[in-house]
């Protein structure tokens, strides 16, 4: 009998207080279908109600890929755990995501774990142990010291602890049952054997639906189409279909917002470097050039979601990778494409022209592991105590995403932004950057809103090698605070620079070089461009 039913029926069975697990990266093999009647179920009936979400990343960008955004309802959802939340402006509405108000508003229960630790997590699920233990996130806005991974006064149950052994402070993840699990793949025949043979990322996937069905829950798996049993190798099967229970069918699912499908991004055909779009000269420009420097051959590089994703592609713009060199710099992001180059926005995750694809815990096991070496990462702000924020600041709440496990583990780390934001205007004539309007908002502040990573604990006890770059300030960050090593041509150090810091250097560099004028250089072809942030 054939294990396909449409996504109404997939989703009637769930009860009230169930536990619910999806994944998808961004837009990227987000089972949207399922989760859209997962949301329009409770509209239409009020049921299932008070359900616990669990998201080991960011599923669905709340704009083309609604996702997680789908069961952000008062009344479904009760509690939600995530290793990323997604917070863009609808284009299209000016509006953000709904689990954003809901966060906003205490309205659920909403906690925040690194992705890795999501991800890890339902392995020790899987395997029915007592938790997931990792000395990941240690000081870190997850540690119950700075808050245990709680985003909402709701969030009152500590799902993260802090124990010892042998001495050493830990964080431990205590287990829970997942009662339903909804995934996403490429193809799957009557049996329910899965693969992924057309999709750019598997992610968490697998370990989600072994961690249902040892739960003794169920799996719901989204899917382009259905396939002819023994079509394919068992080499391409990822998942058995033993493991699998319903089949929902979506020919027309989008791989991510703008893009409905392209085989560039799990190399079903390879595009040259130059079909790729350099990023325009701005502010945002002028980072990624100076991060760029950073980048050396035969060193595994990791590039983080914002500022850094723009750096494989002013590479290749600029010829460091023409004549086949682009496998002597070793690239990867934290969702496990190998190879090829990252994009940027929201096609982030996915690499064109990748040589391979890891799982997300695999990948995990990598990062983690301290394999990805050099690690260029954004920033949203840096305190005095030399710790870094991009989980939560204002009204936006990310998550950390990989950010906690990427600069953890690396050896080299280079956090990039730019230096204030919200209304920030500058220009670059004749080489020299001018700043026209000041952002309204610091981001070298006392004291960070939350703590996603302690950048100068890393240096002082790991001996990690840390910078900060900016579109007019390099700075090297040092057990005791930060060195001033760099300045823009055009800046002025007082007024630009040490006047828009809540926080003084510890030191500045004597004398104090200026950055490589060749970062301020609009490429042939491109004009200057203001740049608002």
């Amino acid at each position: 009998m054939s294990k396909q039913v449409d996504a109404a029926r997939a989703v009637a069975a769930i009860p009230d207080g169930a536990t619910v697990a999806s994944v998808g990266v961004i837009g990227w093999i987000t089972p949207d279908a399922v989760l859209g009647a997962l949301g329009r179920r409770f509209e239409e009936t009020g049921a299932p109600r008070a359900l616990t979400f669990f998201f080991p990343c960011g599923t669905g960008d709340a704009m083309g890929i609604k996702g997680m955004d789908h069961v952000a309802r008062e009344g479904l959802m009760k509690r939600i755990v995530s290793g990323s939340f997604i917070n863009p402006v609808d284009p299209a509405t000016g509006k953000r995501p709904e689990l954003m108000r809901l966060i906003r508003e205490n309205r659920i229960e909403a906690y925040s774990w690194p992705i890795g630790a999501s991800m890890h997590w339902l392995r020790e699920v899987a395997r029915k142990s007592p938790g997931y233990i990792t000395r990941v996130g240690v000081g870190s806005y997850a540690d119950p010291r700075h808050g245990g991974g709680k985003f909402t006064e709701r969030a009152t149950e500590d799902l993260v602890r802090r124990i010892e052994i042998d001495g050493e402070t830990l964080l431990f993840y205590p287990s829970w049952p997942i009662d339903v699990a909804i995934i996403r793949a490429s193809s799957a025949d009557a049996h329910g054997n899965l693969s992924w043979e057309d999709e750019p990322l598997i992610s968490s996937s697998i370990a989600l639906a072994l961690a249902a069905k040892a739960s003794g829950g169920r799996v719901i798996a989204q899917v382009r189409r259905m396939v002819a049993e023994d079509s394919r190798p068992a080499t391409a099967v990822r998942l058995p279909g033993i493991f699998v229970d319903q089949v929902v069918v979506d020919a027309d699912m989008m791989m991510t917002t703008e893009v409905a499908y392209e085989p560039a991004y799990f190399s079903g055909r390879r595009l040259p470097l130059s079909a790729l779009s350099a990023p325009p000269f701005s502010v945002d420009r002028i980072i990624a050039n100076r991060v760029a420097a950073e980048v050396r051959p035969g060193e595994l590089a990791i590039y983080g979601f914002g500022a850094a994703t723009d750096v494989p592609l002013v590479m290749a713009e600029t010829g460091r990778f023409d004549d086949g060199r682009l496998r002597d710099y070793p690239a990867t992001t934290e969702h496990g494409a190998y190879g090829g180059i990252v994009m940027p926005g929201w096609q982030f995750s996915a690499n064109i022209n990748p040589d391979a694809l890891l799982d997300g815990l695999t990948q995990f096991d990598a990062i983690d592991g301290g394999l990805c070496r050099f690690a260029a990462l954004s920033f949203a702000e840096f305190d005095a105590a030399g710790r870094v924020n991009v989980s939560r600041f204002g009204p936006a709440c990310p998550g950390a995403g990989g950010f906690i496990d990427i600069a953890q583990n690396a050896r080299r780390i280079v956090l990039a932004g730019t230096f204030t934001t919200g209304g920030l205007q500058a220009e670059v004539a004749g080489g020299a950057l001018r700043i026209k309007t000041e952002g309204r908002l610091r981001k070298f502040v006392q004291t960070v809103q939350s703590i996603t990573y302690p950048v100068a604990d890393g240096v002082a006890r790991r001996g990690q090698e840390a910078l900060i770059v900016t579109e007019r300030a390099v700075f090297r960050v040092l057990p005791e605070g930060l060195e001033l090593i760099e300045i823009a041509p055009g800046v002025e150090l007082q007024r630009d620079v040490l006047q828009q810091m809540d926080f003084a250097p510890v030191r500045i560099s004597d004398p104090l070089p200026r950055m490589d004028a060749a970062h301020f250089t609009p490429p042939a072809g491109q004009q200057r461009q203001e740049h608002i942030a």
